[in-house]
């Protein structure tokens, strides 16, 4: 009896193992670029679309139109898409470090070169989000492309984005020259002295009518009428 109870232990035991063995190696494959390569793209993944900005992403876009109409304004592009950088190390370890990392909003000539990144964040941030932030402003002020960051709770107005936004020679050019203060008027009565010689007729100075001067078209009620 005790033999018969140690055999059935030892199968128990066995079947257990060979369960778990088997669940092991269905996961191994999983994670092997094969398996993943049977899934269709569209089944395995089943694609929604959805919003691109956040709310104060939207506002904070539709401040930089204002602001820079003349520009080109594009939104949340990676870095790698403008950043080129050399290849003596692998690109793939760049692109998981930082160049999936995406720019909200992007301030771009007519021809589509960068001027200018524009990052809309909160006020708190998670440890892991600053370290991504950190890594992206380093890698941007290297680059040599300017950063703004700016608090979702307190956007910039669009002249003070543009103020920050615009270079100083476009600036410079834009401002509208200065008006010239308006030359004295005359005085009633004088005229220019003569450059021939010949005197000037002193001309006819009437004074402006009355501030009554139109009551006297004002018609009258028939009660008010007198008889002439």
């Amino acid at each position: 009896m005790a033999l018969l109870w140690m055999l059935v232990a030892v199968a128990v035991v066995a079947a257990v193992a060979w369960a778990w063995r088997r669940q092991s190696q269905g996961a191994t494959a999983q994670r092997k670029p094969g398996a993943l390569d049977a899934l269709d793209t569209v089944s395995g993944w089943e694609p929604q679309a959805t919003r691109i900005l956040t709310s104060s992403e939207r506002l904070a876009y539709a401040t930089l139109q204002r602001a820079m109409p003349e520009y080109l304004i594009l939104a949340q592009v990676p870095l790698s898409r403008f950043l080129r950088v050399p290849t003596r190390y692998s690109y793939a370890e760049w692109l998981a470090r930082v160049g999936q990392l995406c720019a909200d909003l992007v301030l771009c000539d007519s021809s589509s070169q960068v001027l200018a990144v524009v990052e809309v964040r909160a006020a708190a941030q998670s440890e892991r989000g600053g370290k991504r932030a950190e890594r992206m402003r380093r890698v941007l002020k290297a680059a040599g492309v300017p950063l703004h960051v700016w608090q979702e709770q307190a956007l910039p107005s669009v002249s003070a984005a543009r103020e920050m936004l615009l270079p100083q020679e476009k600036r410079e050019a834009a401002a509208p020259a200065p008006v010239p203060a308006p030359a004295a008027p005359p005085v009633l009565g004088t005229l220019p002295a003569p450059t021939n010689g010949a005197a000037h007729a002193l001309p006819e100075m009437r004074d402006p009518p009355p501030s009554t001067w139109f009551d006297d078209l004002d018609v009258q009620p028939a009660a008010n009428k007198k008889p002439h």
